[in-house]
């Protein structure tokens, strides 16, 4: 499948925000978006007016590189939310927090969701004791996701999960350090994803 394959900070730097594209470097002083705060190509006198298409078009965006997601996979989660009942953005982001790529990243088993991707796909997690191997698998309430046996001294994993004494876990999830396994106990409410994007716009954007 086609991925982006240019540098993950240009994207951060073209949405103006973190998105946390390579985990420890994200949270350091090295990271450009610190340095070089206007978008890539950008000249530092130029007065870019962006147009309403285009405030909703870069709200899409930022949430599509947050969860490394192509265009046709987010617009296929978009369409699963609008026919739920509830409000439709809320249900997408509740809906991509489900993805098991980003609950295995939101347990600290990876350091950027892109590592959890490999993690997930090389085999290296179960979910309530079975290998799965998808990172679009939807995670339910009370399933329990872990490190299998083999993997548990992997070094990178290893790094990965001593950022759970600095940064702490998400409430929706318990994380079980020692054994490597955690559990996903509920979906996650809007107020609870510290995601700085506004879901509406995104909403406007596919309603058009």
């Amino acid at each position: 499948m086609a991925r982006y394959l240019g540098p993950s900070c240009r994207q951060c730097r073209r949405e103006g925000t973190k998105l946390m594209l390579k985990g420890e470097r994200c949270l350091s002083s090295k990271c450009p978006i610190v340095k070089k705060r206007l978008p890539p190509g950008v000249m530092p006198k130029r007065r870019i007016k962006v147009s309403e298409y285009g405030v909703q078009l870069r709200e899409k965006q930022k949430i599509k590189r947050y969860y490394g997601l192509l265009e046709r996979q987010f617009k296929k989660y978009f369409e699963i939310a609008s026919r739920k009942k509830g409000i439709t953005g809320e249900l997408l982001l509740v809906l991509l927090e489900q993805r098991l790529d980003n609950v295995v990243y939101r347990m600290h088993f990876a350091s950027s969701r892109k590592m959890a991707r490999q993690i997930v796909r090389h085999g290296h997690i179960l979910v309530n004791g079975r290998k799965v191997d998808i990172p679009s698998y939807f995670v339910k309430e009370g399933d329990e996701v872990e490190v299998t046996e083999k993997s548990k001294k992997m070094i990178p994993i290893l790094e990965s999960m001593k950022d759970i004494s600095r940064i702490g876990t998400v409430p929706w999830i318990e994380v079980d350090p020692d054994n490597m396994k955690g559990k996903f106990v509920y979906l996650p409410k809007r107020e609870e994803i510290d995601l700085p994007v506004n879901e509406q716009l995104i909403v406007e954007y596919y309603s058009k």
